[in-house]
């Protein structure tokens, strides 16, 4: 069989299930394993050799597997999942958000506004888009509706900002990205914090605007707290700004590597949890046991990306897909705008990691080939799948905060809220992608 064929087929029978919601992880590691052992039985010519093909086939496989997994990048993971579990069943992911409730609340839309910078400040220490939004969905939606708040505010204004834990570090999916296309983590990491924070100033642009046209939407809080209250909530907020202050100040100073920041963070918020008394040996052992299994979800997905990797690499299908680009001339803007539209379309229907993992192995070979910086890239492609998080009819951060929310707020008056965020997004990607210094200034400097 030609190995472009065979790298056709595969390809579409991965997109097949994945369609059909089998579980990405086997779409793609079933289908890549059965392709590789197709490709050596049935090389060479003659008669297809399927006894001998199980061999070279299961080593390529496995060698893949087992290469990925003793990655010292790859350990950053269960670490900054294990620091958000911690510090979320400690109280201290929520911290910032009471605080900012507390200077913001007599603001228009301050409870919205406060509910974002929560959000931000949650991203900061946990990584995690969905734990974002499923956790301040649980806090602050219930609180801007308690106070006459309109849903589509409430809880669009969470939906959204709960997409800043993929771009503000510690993200997993930068971890993910530098690793298969070979960048550095913590270039990647301090790339996306000028574009976080400009995401985050974005999100308060569109509660003010939208506040102004519609003062009824967000009623100004009743009581006003006073100094000694606000200076409190503040002070409370200390563990959090510590252990963000570890990972961006130690990665940036050169002190740390990303995978040392997220060791040193998560024994700092654990030393912090105990010795406050905000989490007991129960409460630590079930974030252990959760970050386990949030882990254990991450390294299965990831592992059957890299055996499709190595698929698409012995086939050479993404090399002919770019020689077809190529081909057809479309100009760096048409390319970068041709890349977006394809994200976009896929977050609609496919979760973030899913999508990152399925398209690298084709999208890496064309950014290269056109001279595009690939930490850059690396932002802007986290941008996109953030985006994918909220659009219809699938945005996953909808249906978690959705289905978190007390008291329930219907699905299409999220999507509703959303949407002016999602402009916001449209606008913020069209500076990145722009002005690449907002993600290069920081990135470059270590």
């Amino acid at each position: 069989m030609d190995p472009y064929l065979l790298g056709l087929v595969g390809l579409g029978m991965s997109l097949v299930l994945i369609a059909l919601r089998v579980p990405i992880a086997f779409a793609l590691g079933v289908v890549a394993v059965v392709c590789i052992f197709l490709f050596f039985a049935l090389s060479g010519g003659g008669e297809p050799r399927f006894a001998m093909a199980v061999v070279p086939a299961m080593t390529l496989a496995s060698g893949t597997v087992f290469e990925l997994f003793h990655s010292y990048e790859l350990t950053a993971i269960p670490m900054f999942v294990a620091l958000g579990h911690v510090c979320f069943r400690a109280g201290i992911t929520s911290d910032i958000y009471f605080a900012a409730r507390v200077w913001l609340a007599r603001i228009p839309g301050g409870l919205a506004m406060a509910s974002v910078l929560g959000c931000g400040g949650f991203a900061a220490i946990s990584g995690s888009s969905l734990a974002c939004a499923a956790t301040m969905g649980r806090v602050a939606v219930p609180e801007m509706l308690r106070f006459g708040y309109d849903q589509r505010l409430a809880a669009g204004s969470v939906a959204a900002a709960g997409t800043l834990g993929s771009l503000i570090p510690p993200g997993i999916l930068f971890i993910l990205y530098g690793l298969f296309a070979e960048q550095s983590v913590a270039k990647l990491f301090m790339a996306g914090v000028m574009p976080g924070l400009i995401s985050l100033v974005g999100y308060w642009v569109v509660i003010g605007i939208w506040t102004s046209l519609r003062p009824g939407h967000a009623p100004a809080a009743e009581r006003q707290f006073t100094i000694s209250e606000r200076v409190t909530a503040m002070l409370r907020a200390w563990p959090a700004a510590m252990i963000f202050a570890i990972i961006v100040g130690g990665i940036y100073g050169g002190i740390f590597t990303a995978t040392e920041a997220a060791a040193v963070s998560f024994a700092t918020g654990t030393v912090i949890a105990f010795a406050t008394r905000r989490i007991t040996m129960g409460g630590f052992i079930a974030a252990l046991g959760e970050t386990a299994s949030q882990t254990a979800a991450i390294f299965l997905i990831a592992g059957a990306a890299k055996i499709f990797v190595s698929f698409v690499s012995l086939t050479g299908i993404a090399h002919v897909m770019v020689d077809l680009v190529q081909l057809a001339d479309p100009g760096p803007v048409l390319l970068l705008v041709g890349v977006a539209v394809v994200y976009l379309v896929l977050g609609m229907f496919l979760d973030p990691l899913g999508i990152l993992l399925l398209t690298l192995p084709f999208v890496l070979p064309l950014i290269e080939q056109n001279g595009f910086d690939l930490i850059w890239f690396g932002v802007i492609l986290v941008k996109l799948l953030e985006m994918g998080l909220i659009t219809p009819p699938v945005g996953l951060n909808v249906f978690v905060l959705a289905s978190v929310t007390e008291p329930k707020v219907a699905i299409e008056k999220v999507f509703a809220g959303v949407m002016p965020f999602f402009l916001m997004d449209l606008v913020v990607l069209g500076l990145l992608l722009a002005f690449p210094v907002l993600s290069l200034w920081l990135g470059g400097a270590i």
